[in-house]
């Protein structure tokens, strides 16, 4: 039989928390805790997502298998996505659509395809794009354009040196590099100083002319 005096008694702060109250309380912490748990590797989920969705539109906006450069091509800066592999010329033709440079033989052998690589003559398709990166690139379309011709330009549309047109290119953009190496005057230091560009057809003597024509005028 309970003492009636003790069922009068205030209980205290504790002793008021009732046993249901208890789990209530306990049960709203343990959910806030779990919450909290899961809501930190969930935000650190979606951050992680997020970066991985950038990278992805990244990577999709990207040829795969590419690789980005900038290359210096007759004063202006281009900056492209290019097989590793992929040469000068191929580079300068099919990406950046400069197809004054010539592909003859590919394999370095017949000039068509020379362009100045920081002032010296160079066979484009002997040389990877990738590895000319910081290095000033010149064509045949940044020696003159239509509007202003270079000295050889003219030389040659005036000595007819040219015929079919397909090596005057390379021809150009050789003799403009030898007019600033030590040649002698003779029409066979010429043929010799070109015999790197190879024509089949008969303007050898037209295209030495021509060149000949620059030094004695000192144009170039």
């Amino acid at each position: 039989m309970s003492d009636h005096s003790d069922e009068q008694k205030p209980l205290t702060a504790i002793e008021r928390l009732s046993r249901r109250a208890f789990l209530t309380r306990a049960g709203a912490a343990g959910v806030a805790t779990a919450t909290a748990g899961v809501a930190a590797p969930l935000a650190a989920a979606a951050v992680v997502d997020s970066v991985s969705q950038a990278a992805q539109a990244l990577h999709e906006n990207s040829i795969p298998g590419t690789v980005p450069i900038t290359l210096r091509v007759n004063g202006q800066m281009h900056k492209v996505e290019i097989d590793p592999r992929a040469t000068v010329l191929d580079t300068l033709r099919e990406t950046l659509h400069l197809t004054g440079t010539k592909k003859g033989c590919d394999h370095g052998q017949c000039g068509a395809c020379t362009i100045h690589v920081n002032g010296q003559r160079a066979n484009s398709c002997l040389l990877f794009a990738a590895m000319q990166q910081n290095k000033e690139i010149t064509t045949i379309e940044g020696l003159g354009s239509p509007d202003k011709l270079h000295p050889l330009q003219a030389a040659f549309v005036e000595h007819d040196g040219y015929q079919c047109g397909y090596c005057t290119s390379g021809q150009i953009m050789s003799a403009a590099a030898m007019l600033r190496e030590s040649w002698g005057p003779a029409d066979s230091d010429v043929k010799e100083a070109l015999s790197g560009n190879i024509c089949r057809c008969g303007a050898y003597p037209n295209i030495v002319a021509a060149v000949q024509a620059c030094r004695r005028n000192a144009t170039a």
